[in-house]
């Protein structure tokens, strides 16, 4: 059977070349075993010490059940090993020469008897399967009254003991997270048909000075729980547990408020627009000209003491007093330079109270300068952080140069 399997162009190893520990998952294993090899009792309590039995490895195991079951030992070695939810073994059973039975078979747990679900037949030629789901999660959807462990970490509060029960909502800014697990994983355990069991943990689970675990990781390890609450994934974390899909967004932020805009930038040039500056500047210019043209004009028809003389320094402090907002003593007589005189200071006025409108604003408005972490780090505020175990363990693998400040 090992040649023809080669010859179709599957790759083969033996059992003892599978380690359970490897960095990647083999989801596309799968191991063939004969009960009747002589070396099926090792390959078993090999597969068991290993832990090979468990998802995401795959078994199909031939038996020849002509026989006494009862009499056969690797038959009755395989029915008591830790065949449990997450594994996916198929005993072929012979029943013919050229007949087989396929029996999908698992345990709800290690002290429940064998379930057999029954999956096709085989007579050689021809394959006839059990209609049904190809994912095997849905068809490990009964757990028959299972007791499951959730481990509930609690670190805001220790009322969410109480709460976290009960589902009664209240608190529900303590624990939020947890609460929030534990309302999905309680549904999620009626829909298993599966007996709900908590558990409470002080921390979420970190790695000390001896490498060892303690919070609901070492709870998972020392199999106290089957679940636990969300945590952050990291990858010393990935190597103990598995990680299932995220159910509720989670994140751990800095809460402050963003300095005002005139602490970090001058607000003196913001009221305008580039283009805004430059369109007022060359209107006052021209506006300058225009006014040394028109007074020039009238120098030369009338004078007067109490007008301007024509020259370009007396139109330049006209139009410097418009400017500043601070009026004239000499004026043109004519109405060509009065009428320039008038735009200038209606103009000027009134940009004059759109940027003191504008500058009234951005006193009171708030910068949005920081946005990252290292932009807050630069910063001259004073923050401080909620004392509790996930915010030192955060701050602890961070960058040094942002954690150097992390015990106050």
């Amino acid at each position: 059977m090992a040649h023809s399997i080669t010859k179709s162009g599957f790759q083969m190893a033996t059992a003892t070349s599978l380690h359970h520990n490897d960095k990647y998952q083999k989801q596309h294993f799968l191991i063939v075993m004969n009960l009747d090899c002589l070396s099926a009792i090792e390959t078993i309590q090999n597969a068991s010490a290993q832990n090979l039995f468990r998802s995401p490895y795959r078994w199909l195991v031939f038996y020849d059940c002509r026989g006494n079951e009862t009499e056969h030992p690797a038959y009755q070695l395989l029915l008591s090993s830790p065949l449990l939810v997450s594994s996916d073994v198929t005993l072929a059973r012979r029943l013919a020469d050229d007949i087989f039975q396929l029996i999908e078979i698992h345990k709800p747990s290690d002290n429940e008897s064998i379930v057999e679900t029954a999956r096709g037949w085989y007579n050689h030629t021809k394959f006839y399967g059990v209609t049904g789901p190809r994912e095997l999660f849905r068809r490990r959807k009964n757990l028959m009254l299972h007791p499951l462990t959730m481990i509930n970490v609690v670190v805001d509060s220790n009322s969410s003991i109480e709460h976290i029960p009960k589902e009664d909502r209240l608190e529900p800014h303590f624990d939020s997270l947890t609460k929030i697990c534990w309302i999905i994983v309680h549904l999620g355990f009626q829909m298993l048909n599966a007996t709900p069991r908590y558990t409470f943990a002080s921390s979420f689970g970190y790695k000390n000075e001896f490498g060892q675990w303690n919070g609901a990781i070492n709870l998972l390890m020392t199999h106290q729980g089957d679940l636990a609450t969300s945590c952050l994934p990291t990858h010393d974390r990935s190597e103990v547990v598995t990680f299932t899909e995220m159910v509720a967004k989670t994140e751990v932020a800095f809460i402050f408020r963003q300095p005002p805009l005139s602490y970090v930038v001058s607000i003196y040039a913001l009221p305008f627009s580039k283009n805004v500056w430059i369109a007022s500047i060359v209107c006052i210019i021209v506006s300058g000209l225009t006014l040394f043209l028109a007074t020039k004009w009238e120098s030369n028809v009338h004078k007067s003491p109490t007008q301007p003389d024509g020259t370009l320094g007396d139109a330049f402090l006209l139009t410097m007093s418009a400017v500043c907002q601070q009026g004239c003593v000499l004026e043109p007589k004519k109405i060509s330079g009065r009428m320039i005189v008038l735009f200038m200071f209606t103009a000027l006025m009134a940009l004059y109270a759109a940027y003191s409108a504008n500058i009234v604003v951005l006193l009171r408005a708030p910068s949005h300068a920081i946005t990252s972490l290292q932009k807050l780090y630069d910063s001259k505020i004073t923050l401080a952080a909620n004392d509790v175990d996930y915010n030192h363990f955060l701050l602890k693998v961070s960058n040094k140069k942002y954690s150097n400040h992390r015990e106050t």
